[in-house]
């Protein structure tokens, strides 16, 4: 991973984690375009990073298992993200929500598991990109079960 990679990575989840942690509705339409750029990105990351291997070699077994594995992680941190968040209904009537300092503790694992295995894929393949190239991919999955399972939580408080 270069170091333009780096910053823009902090970036993004520093926004991400900014955007969370301020009262907003839950209706929004902004995480919408979010995921939508970030899924873009990661899907077109990961075919780079999958071709950067297959250049050298076939993927091996535990190459696409620890992939498999990042997403079934990303997918998790989302669901225990998801509890963290506040959900609850303005006198006004509107659906609001708000991350908590857990939120931000969770974001801040999860982005260094990710990191962790991130280094475990490239390891198994020994050439390429392929690790560094899951993490758009990675943000998008686990901001989406996130988003999915508050929004389902604020449709019962409703």
């Amino acid at each position: 991973m270069n170091n333009a990679s780096i910053v823009i990575g902090i970036v993004i989840v520093a926004l991400v984690i900014r955007r969370q942690l301020r009262t907003r509705p839950v209706h929004g339409k902004g995480g919408v375009v979010l995921l939508g750029i970030l899924g873009l990105l990661g899907v077109l990351a990961l075919v780079f990073g999958v071709a950067s291997v297959v250049k050298e070699h076939p993927l091996g077994g535990a190459t696409i298992a620890l992939v498999a594995v990042c997403f079934l992680v990303a997918a998790g941190f989302g669901v225990v993200r998801a509890r963290t968040v506040k959900v609850w209904r303005a006198p006004e009537g509107q659906l609001l929500r708000k991350g908590a300092p857990a939120t931000t503790a969770l974001w801040i694992v999860s982005i260094a598991v990710h990191v962790g295995l991130d280094k475990w894929i490239d390891h198994t393949t020994r050439t390429g990109l392929l690790g560094a190239s899951t993490v758009y991919l990675y943000l998008a999955v686990t901001l989406a079960v996130q988003d999915f399972l508050v929004r389902r939580r604020a449709a019962s408080v409703a």
